[in-house]
Order: structure tokens, then sequence, then C-alpha cells
């Protein structure tokens, strides 16, 4: 997996996007739940982007209990592009966004996250690449960074995880005509297969069920790689295992949801069987791996042996390579990547430590049918 990795990089190359592309209007759709500090900036963000069509921002209160809306009415005073619904009862996320999508008219749908902050070329990189690619192509994901990194070990490490893991494998799904998740904190969507597929369904992973759903409908999922959105990881070790949880629990319910999509003849199919071993693997690192690297600390080498010590020259190469690749693309967005040597070392040998078993916790609540809890995103 690790060399189709490497090799699929080599071979990706941008399509250039139309640099005489129209400014279609576009409609952003916020679910807010109780972001009272961060929703002024979600909404600065964008009143600054460099976009030229016409942009209407509609805010969906999804019932909050703080100061959201007053947080959301004082900017309506200064952005009047801002349109405020407000739930009386919080219904969740999906809810909210397709009481939102109700509401739009324009062709093109943008979802962002409450808390993110997207950077100033993020709505004209996304919808510049959605007019670029294939003709079917019905949604486009665009690059979630982390905006609060600096705060201790654990958002150290998930900086890196979103620079370089997810970042490399959502471009190289892109590269397979299918990236397999749209996620909703900053992603595009094509308002009518929205509505033909029957928008956010109300499930943990709406974003990732949703996204196949397109996928099963014969149409293809891009990836905007310079269209970046800002947003805020956990910042405790057990919030982290709570969105992992989450996470794991919505790729077991996009496969009940979406079973015949393994039968689909397309290209992006087989990075839809690589998500039936994720599983098995997660469980054989959790409870093989790590046993074994304790048992090897103690000089019994049943399961962990020094031979084991051969993977780590290789994953620091891969994870070198990926962050040459999205450094380039942070170069050409004028940014720059701040050093965290601790969160990268950490990451490439210690990350997999209390992300797998994390999953493996995810995929036995999903498969016992155990209790639902949304958590962070």
């Amino acid at each position: 997996m690790n060399a189709f990795v490497f090799v699929s990089l080599l071979l990706d190359k941008r399509p250039s996007v139309i640099e005489d592309q129209k400014n279609p209007d576009i409609t952003i759709l916020i679910a807010a739940f109780n972001e009272e500090g961060f929703i002024g900036s979600t909404l600065e963000g964008i009143a600054r982007q460099n976009y030229h069509g016409s942009v209407r921002v509609i805010v969906i209160d999804d019932g909050s209990s703080d100061g959201t809306v007053d947080a959301i009415k004082s900017n309506q005073d200064i952005y009047s592009n801002i349109e405020l619904v407000s739930l009386v009862k919080n219904g969740g996320k999906a809810a909210a966004l397709n009481h939102g999508l109700k509401m739009s008219i324009t062709d093109i749908i943008i979802s962002v996250d409450a808390d993110s902050y997207l950077h100033v070329d993020a709505i004209k990189n996304l919808v510049g690449r959605y007019m670029s690619d294939p003709a079917n192509t019905r949604a486009v994901a665009g690059e979630i960074l982390i905006r609060n990194s600096r705060v201790n070990w654990i958002t150290k490490a998930q900086e890196w995880d979103y620079f370089l893991g997810i970042a490399s494998i959502k471009r190289i799904q892109s590269l397979f005509q299918g990236t397999l998740v749209a996620q909703g904190a900053f992603s595009l969507y094509d308002r009518k297969a929205l509505n033909e597929i029957g928008g956010w369904p109300e499930m943990v992973g709406e974003d990732i069920v949703l996204t196949w759903k397109l996928l099963l409908a014969g149409y293809r999922v891009g990836h905007a790689e310079d269209a970046i959105a800002f947003t805020n990881c956990p910042q405790t070790l057990n919030a982290f295992i709570k969105q992992r949880q989450r996470w794991s629990r919505g790729l077991i319910e996009a496969f009940k949801v979406n079973p015949m999509i393994l039968l689909k003849p397309r290209l992006s199919t087989i990075y839809i069987w690589w998500n039936t071993l994720f599983p098995l693997m997660d469980i054989a690192y959790a409870l093989g791996f790590i046993p074994g690297l304790v048992l090897a600390c103690f000089g019994i080498f049943w399961i962990v042996g020094p031979m084991t010590l051969s993977v780590l020259p290789m994953a620091l190469a891969l994870n070198l390579y990926m962050f040459s690749k999205s450094r380039k693309m942070f170069e050409k967005e004028h940014l720059k990547v701040r050093a965290n040597v601790f969160g990268f070392f950490f990451y490439v040998f210690a990350y997999g430590l209390i992300l797998q078993p994390a999953c493996v916790y995810g995929y036995f609540s999903e498969f016992f049918n155990l209790k639902k809890n949304w958590g962070t995103k």
C-alpha cells in the first residue's frame, strides 16, 4: 500500500484550472451549534474571499444555547449577504444542512463548518477545480488543515496527519477519479445531485455516506488541494479518540448503506475495496503489533523483532515525499509551513499507537450497534 501511495504521488499531475473560468453564483451553508467563539472569524474569512461571483451565506443555528445567534446577528450588520435561520430544537448537523439546502437556488452549494477559517483563495480555487474537472464531477473536497496546532502534543501530531496523510490520500483518490469523502467542513456539491440522493443522511458519518451515494450514482468526486480551510482539531486525548471512533463508525455506516458500491465497475472502486481491509489491519495493529512491541521491550521477539526497525526509514521517506508535495502547494498559496519537529516525528513513529486502537473501538461500536455520540467533527 505504501508503495502504491508513493508511485501514485509520483504520477499525480493536477490538471490546470481554467484561467478565464466563470464565477458562478454560489450558496454557502453553515450549520452552527454553540460556536459563539468561532462563528465570527468564520464569517469574516468568507467576507475576505477573492471571489468575484455572487455569494449567498445561509447560517443555520441548530438550537444553540450560548451566544451563537448574537454573534451571527452582529456580523449581519457588517456583511449584507448573511442570512440567519434559527432552529428551535437541536436536530443535528445533517438536518440543519438539509434545511439550508431547501432554501438554496444556486447550482453550486458549499458547506463550511462553523469553526473553519477559509484562506483568501479557498472558494476561488474550489470552484475553479470544479469548473475544470471532468463533466461528471458532482462534488469537490477542499483541503482541511489545522488552525490550533500549537496547543499541545496531540494537536501538533494531528497537524501532520492532516497536512501529510489525509491530504495525500485525497489527492491520490482524486487521481483515480473518486475522492471517498467530501467532508462537511469544506466541500462543494452540485445542488441537483444533492437533491437526487436525498441530501445529507441522518448518520454519524453523514459526509462519507453522502459521498459514497454520489459515487454509487455514477458521479465523480474531486479534490482541490489548494482550496484551504483551517479548522480546529480535538485538543484532548479523549476528544481525539471520540472523533476517530466516530470516523470509523462512519466508514462502517457507508458500507451498510451502500453495499453495492463494491461492485461498481469504475477506477475508484479499488479504494473502496482498500477500505474493507482497514478494519482488519487496525485490529491486527491494535491486538497484535502493540502487544508485540511490549513483549519486544522484554526481549521476546515473537511478533515484533529487530527486523521491524527496517520499516522506520521507509515510513520516514514516504512522509518526507508527502511533505515535499504539500509544501509546494503551500508556497504557491504564499503560505509557510511552520516548524513542528516534535509533532512530525511523533506522527511518523508513534501516532498509530493511539489512532489504531481508537479506530478499532469505533468499528466494534458500530458492529455491536452501541449508542451513538456525535462528539467532535
